[in-house]
């Protein structure tokens, strides 16, 4: 497999974006984190933010968000 830079490739702006929320519900205070797949890259690219820290992110591959043990499914709240 090719080796190449997560943070190199441009995140489209109509990626779609997910979240999970927990901490404290029904609050202004919520904390969400927020989950993009990229469509078209090879072994697939995943962005994770926090709702928080807008701009802060983490890109994983596929094989990467798995072994981290998130699980894309549990995403499921359009932001």
């Amino acid at each position: 497999m090719q080796q190449f830079d997560l943070y190199e490739i441009e995140i489209p702006p109509d990626a779609a974006a997910y979240r999970a929320c927990g901490g404290n519900p029904q609050s202004e205070h919520e904390t969400c984190a927020t989950l993009r797949e990229v469509p078209g890259v090879d072994g697939g690219l995943w962005v994770m933010g926090d709702t928080k820290r807008p701009g802060a992110e983490l890109r994983f591959s596929s094989a990467e968000l798995a072994v981290a043990g998130i699980d894309p499914a549990r995403f499921d709240t359009a932001v």
